[in-house]
């Protein structure tokens, strides 16, 4: 495994462990098992701007582009795969995401501090920086639908989070009917760009659109 696929691991596999742990055990632990999520997010932190150091400052190509996929399974005639799609706006993103998560898990010590289910708190943060790190760096439409409907989840778990107050209720309920209907649009458009190019890889989407096969007027 090379170093770009290792980062991309890591960023992934800390704060999903940390969800797992605050999921299972985190209510037995001191403090409720914050600091495993803070200490998660933070280390994913400072791989981030590792990353961003190296793609930005390191490799100084606008075109950079690394890119890894594993196999999945297959459909008919499209093999389905999973990978990493790593180019400077990527190194960015993830930067980004990383500090504000970062941000948000410090502050949430004293925001939430005697709060009920403080520890499922931290579980869902986790999540939500889970499915936000995965979103930014997947090669594909499929996996990027997968991560941002990981996002709505954990955005209906945050927003619902005092779900025993009314108000709470009716705004988690609100965005989950708001995102579905997004959600079914983007699928749409998701299996128009399948139609069109035969393949749901960045890259080679990209080449579909140089070499005109997808255009404004798709339909």
């Amino acid at each position: 495994m090379d170093l770009y696929a290792g980062i991309a691991w890591l960023l992934l596999i800390l704060p999903i462990s940390a969800f797992a742990v605050q999921f299972f055990v985190g209510r037995r632990l001191p403090r409720q098992g914050d600091f495993v999520s803070i200490t998660a997010i933070c280390t994913a932190l400072i791989l981030g701007l590792f990353l961003f150091g190296r793609v930005i400052f390191g490799e100084q190509n606008p075109a950079f582009l690394y890119h890894t996929a594993y196999p999945w399974f297959s459909g008919g005639s499209i093999d389905f795969s999973f990978g990493f799609h790593i180019d400077n706006l990527t190194a960015v993103m993830v930067m980004v995401v990383t500090v504000v998560s970062s941000l948000v898990h410090i502050y949430s010590t004293g925001y939430m501090k005697g709060e009920r289910y403080y520890d499922r708190f931290f579980g869902y943060l986790s999540l939500f920086s889970f499915s936000m790190l995965a979103l930014v760096l997947c090669d594909n439409l499929l996996i990027l639908f997968i991560c941002w409907e990981l996002v709505g989840v954990s955005s209906y778990f945050l927003i619902g989070f005092f779900f025993w107050k009314d108000s709470a209720a009716d705004a988690c309920k609100k965005a989950f009917i708001t995102n579905r209907v997004g959600d079914f649009f983007f699928l749409i458009g998701i299996l128009i760009v399948l139609q069109k190019t035969g393949t749901l890889n960045y890259t080679e989407i990209f080449h579909a659109i140089e070499q005109g096969h997808l255009t404004g007027a798709m339909l």
